[in-house]
C-alpha cells in the first residue's frame, strides 16, 4: 500500500489495505461503514472527530504491507 497522507481519501485506504478498517476502530472512526468514506480524507476525519492525524497516520503506515495476489 502506497504511503498514506493527510490528503488521502479513506475509501483508498481502505480498498488498499484489508486491516485498515481495524486501525480507524481503534481509533473510534466506523469508516468502513460510512458512506462519506470516499468523500472525506485521513485529516479531514481526524479533524471532525478530534482523533489525532498524526497518531492515525502512524498507525495506518505501521500496517504491514498486503501480499500480491496470486496468479
Amino acid at each position: 500500500m502506497p504511503r498514506v497522507t493527510q490528503d488521502t481519501m479513506i475509501r483508498d485506504v481502505l480498498m488498499g489495505h484489508p486491516d485498515a478498517a481495524d486501525v480507524f476502530d481503534r481509533h473510534g472512526l466506523a469508516c468502513a461503514s460510512c458512506l462519506a468514506s470516499g468523500m472525506e480524507t485521513v485529516s479531514a476525519v481526524a479533524a471532525m472527530h478530534d482523533v489525532s492525524v498524526e497518531a492515525l497516520l502512524a498507525d495506518l503506515n505501521d500496517l504491514p504491507d498486503s501480499p500480491a495476489p496470486e496468479e
